[in-house]
This record gives C-alpha cells, structure tokens and sequence, in this order.
C-alpha cells in the first residue's frame, strides 16, 4: 500500500499479508507504559503467542527513526520494555514524531492509523479509552473513540476501562455508527470486570458470522471500524462492585491531588491497582493474552471469509 509515510514490515508480516493469511495489530504502548520491567516484555510475547494460537500472525506496531514499524522482534520488544524515555504516541503526536524521526511506542488511537496504512484489517487490545467521568464539563474524551470513526479496522477487546464513564462511551459510539458486537456474552464488558452493567447492543458469537458483519460494514461505505468485544475469562474477572469503590476511592484523591488531564488515567489504574492488592495488573495481564487469542480467531475467520469470496 503506497504511502507517503514510511511502513516497514518485518519479513514475516509481510509474507502473511501478501499470501492473504490473518495478521492481527497490537499496540506497543502496553510495553513501554502499561506494565513494569520485566512484566511488560513477558506479557508482550506472550500476547503475540496468543494471537499465533488463535491461529492469525501478530503484528506489534512501534515508531522508529521515523518510520511505522509493523511487527516487533523478541529483541525489539526487550529493548522497548526495559528503555526509558520512548514516550506514548497517540493519533494525535504521529505526524511529529514520524517527522522528526523519532521513536514511540503507539497507543490504540495511533495503532488504529498504522494498522490501516500497513493492510491490516484487524487489532487487538484490552480495552479501549472513552468518555471520562465528567466529560460533560471537561469535554474528556479519548482519542480512541474519535480513529474508530476514520480508521477501518475491527477492534477486539474487552470493552472499556471501567474508569470511564462507560454509558456516555456507548453513546458515543451509537451517535457516530460504530458498530458494537459482542462476543461471548450479552453484557458491555468494563476491562477486567465481565460486566459493565450495560446490555450490548447486538451478541454474536458465530466467528463466520462475525467476520461476514465486518465485510458488510465496510461494503455499505462506512469509514470506520468495528468493535467486537470478548469479557475476560471468569478466573481473571475482578468483581465489579470492588472495582467501583476503589474508583469512587481513587476519583476522590486525584481530585484533591489535582490531578486532571492526561496523567489521571494512569493514576486511577494505579491507585486501583493498590487497593485491590495488585489483583487489577494481574487481571490487566491476563485480559491482553485472552483477548489476542480471540482477535487470532475473528482475524482468520475474516481472511477465510475474504478467500471464499474473492
């Protein structure tokens, strides 16, 4: 696919995408900003065998010298985890980043845009961002959200985080005509909760089926993608009730903190993090793997779906 940015594959992505098999897109800021040393780049390769189990090649998209690099080798992903200093690049920082040549590690939003660009129809997170509590004042409203609506590319993951305010996302994605599926479940899954307490609008858990919905969204003209979500596996689930005191807990402390803005995400995730004694990372960890090797799955069922009909 031409491109005025430079998009370079490694050997194996390539040959996966010019043979038509499943390639699914992660993200890397999981490494660099989600996980601590050496957690992260465990969890990073262990989510890219999920996706192989799934049966689809994982592509993890990093920034470097000012190019999009899809796909991350064994020693790529240790030199990220255990760096400092690569900073988090969202839709919004990717032109100056990849202008200046500098390297990044890219978020769901920029994911979204370098999945596109490199051919890869499908990607796979944990959860994705939303509609902050009391965005009605702040106008908080990640970024995520917004590339769902330009980029074509399925997302899988486990719902949102439920430090958003997660009613206020569905409506968001029901105002802009992005399509929610889920997968496995009747509920809007909240992350590591298997429930955010609010229906989905549409359950389907055929994979065939699913991946002929995707083809028919595209078909009807729509510039955006699609997000299927999948709950966490009853084992890794931290009850909900728990996850919403210790959030009213950690809301009211940033607020005399005065932290807002982009740093009050990772506070919220850390603070809830020591009140659940560590269980959320844990729970965090284990959702990445199980969501990856659902996104392998959907990622093959839509490459045979594309095989069947071309």
């Amino acid at each position: 696919m031409s491109s005025a940015i430079p998009v370079v594959h490694t050997e194996e992505v390539r040959e996966a995408l010019h043979e038509g098999r499943p390639v699914v897109a992660l993200e890397s800021n999981v490494i660099t900003h989600g996980l601590k040393y050496p957690h992260n780049a465990e969890t990073a390769v262990r989510v890219e065998a999920a996706v192989r189990k799934g049966g689809s090649v994982p592509a993890t998209i990093c920034i470097e010298d000012g190019a999009i690099r899809v796909g991350m080798t064994d020693r790529d992903i240790e030199r990220f985890a255990s760096g400092s200093g690569i900073p988090k690049v969202s839709s919004r920082d990717l032109p100056v980043v990849l202008a200046r040549g500098g390297a990044g590690a890219t978020t769901v939003a920029s994911s979204l845009v370098a999945a596109e660009l490199a051919g890869i129809p499908f990607f796979s997170s944990a959860g994705l961002g939303g509609v902050h509590r009391g965005a009605e004042t702040t106008m908080d409203i990640s970024s995520d959200l917004v590339q769902l609506t330009r980029s074509r590319v399925a997302v899988v993951c486990a719902g949102a985080k439920m430090i958003l305010d997660l009613k206020l996302t569905m409506e968001y994605l029901e105002t802009q005509c992005v399509p929610v599926i889920s997968h496995g479940s009747d509920d809007f899954p909240a992350f590591y909760c298997a429930s955010s307490g609010l229906r989905a609008p549409h359950r389907i858990d055929d994979e065939d089926l699913l991946a002929r919905v995707v083809d028919t969204h595209w078909a009807a003209g729509h510039p955006g993608g699609v997000v299927i979500t999948t709950p966490p596996r009853e084992e890794d689930a931290v009850d909900s009730a728990e996850a919403e005191a210790a959030i009213a807990d950690a809301l009211a402390r940033a607020e005399r903190d005065g932290v807002t803005g982009q740093g009050l995400t990772k506070y919220l995730m850390h603070a809830v993090d020591r009140a659940t004694g560590g269980r959320t990372a844990q729970a965090n960890m284990a959702v990445l793997i199980s969501t990856a090797e659902v996104g392998g799955r959907l990622a093959a069922a839509y490459a045979r779906h594309q095989s069947a009909t071309s």
